[in-house]
């Protein structure tokens, strides 16, 4: 089983390569196929878990979000919750950023948002992780609402093949140099009735392939 970072292990991470976020080279193409697809012009309240320095947030405030869109951006990392903050300013009134510790148990009530969106996030967490969270995710979101998910998978081709095979083995052996990160396979997790898979696809920029996908809550 592959090594996942614990929750202070990723914290430290976080509060060290946070400043350099924004400049992760393969993220792009995945963030904007997945905004593309997650109606975010119809919702009315937006959850975002592991939001990061607020830069996914910001592009929703400026070009998407009705203009009463409520946000929650949830993070484990102080760096990235100051970041987060301080980027979404202009809209302070409507966005909340909270410190978290980690936990996949939300402190949210049933049924109030209409978006839960976590990008690179998943492929940190364990198995049993991801499915919980999947499942906080169920039970937040009102019936009809949208989960929106990218995050690192295996790429195809002979090249991808051998980077991913390369980016494996290094996680294998100190998970925190490619900041406890994976690929993994997101569609299988959500199996089991309880969504209607509405968008999945694969991006790979720089030999790296993330997946994406947006699904109902049924």
């Amino acid at each position: 089983m592959a090594p996942i970072l614990t929750h202070e292990e990723a914290r430290r991470v976080y509060d060290r390569i946070g400043e350099w976020q924004d400049f992760q080279f393969y993220e792009n193409k995945a963030l904007e196929d997945l905004v593309s697809h997650g109606c975010f012009d119809r919702a009315g309240s937006v959850l975002e878990f592991g939001c990061g320095t607020g830069r996914l947030a910001k592009t929703l405030f400026k070009k998407y979000l009705p203009g009463d869109c409520r946000y929650l951006g949830l993070d484990i990392s102080l760096t990235m919750v100051r970041l987060a903050r301080e980027r979404l300013k202009p809209w302070q009134a409507r966005a909340e950023v909270v410190l978290t510790d980690g936990s996949v148990k939300l402190d949210v009530p049933d049924s109030t948002f209409d978006r839960f969106v976590s990008t690179y996030v998943l492929d940190l967490l364990s198995e049993e992780e991801i499915r919980a969270v999947l499942g906080e995710a169920h039970r937040v979101l009102r019936p009809g609402g949208l989960v929106c998910l990218t995050g690192l998978t295996c790429a195809k081709g002979l090249f991808g093949r051998s980077v991913t095979r390369v980016w494996e083995r290094v996680h294998s052996l100190r998970p925190a140099l490619v900041g406890g990160c994976r690929p993994i396979n997101i569609k299988e997790y959500l199996k089991g009735g309880r969504w209607h898979i509405i968008h999945h696809n694969r991006i790979t920029a720089f030999c790296l392939s993330s997946e994406v996908l947006v699904a109902s809550r049924l």
